[in-house]
């Protein structure tokens, strides 16, 4: 039983959403961080970044992890359009998350609620993505 468990949540397909997920992290984090240097407000940095993020994961999401090549632009966008529209649901949960947290719970450490609220992005864009967006044609 844990052999089968483990070969069906641990195999290529999941091992490149990790690989790719941290990469999008750490463009997520980067530009993040990058704007705050520059002094932009914590809100706006974090929709940037959200926005630098979400290129990033639908073209290595689509290519890498779920194996979906069709370059066709009706494809492309078929697939583009519920990606985006997953991703602002969970950039939706990302803001509020970071507004309680900073605003309302006073947390001084914003890097560190970003870290914790990216962590749970993660694995709602992975459901998301496998169930709604990447679906294996049959």
């Amino acid at each position: 039983m844990f052999e089968r468990l483990w070969k069906k949540f641990v195999n290529r397909e999941t091992i490149s959403y990790v690989i790719f997920g941290v990469l999008t992290t750490l463009v997520d984090w980067i530009s993040y961080w990058v704007m705050r240097q520059q002094g932009i407000d914590y809100r706006i940095a974090t929709a940037g970044s959200w926005v630098a993020a979400v290129l990033f994961a639908f073209v290595t999401n689509k290519l890498f992890v779920f194996n979906s090549w069709s370059l066709h632009p009706k494809k492309v966008w078929a697939e583009f359009v519920p990606f985006v529209i997953c991703r602002a649901a969970t950039g939706v949960f990302v803001m509020v998350a970071m507004i309680v947290l900073v605003d309302g719970l006073g947390i001084q450490q914003d890097f560190i609620c970003k870290v914790v609220v990216s962590a749970i992005s993660l694995v709602l864009n992975y459901v998301f993505s496998k169930l709604f967006i990447f679906k294996k044609q049959n």
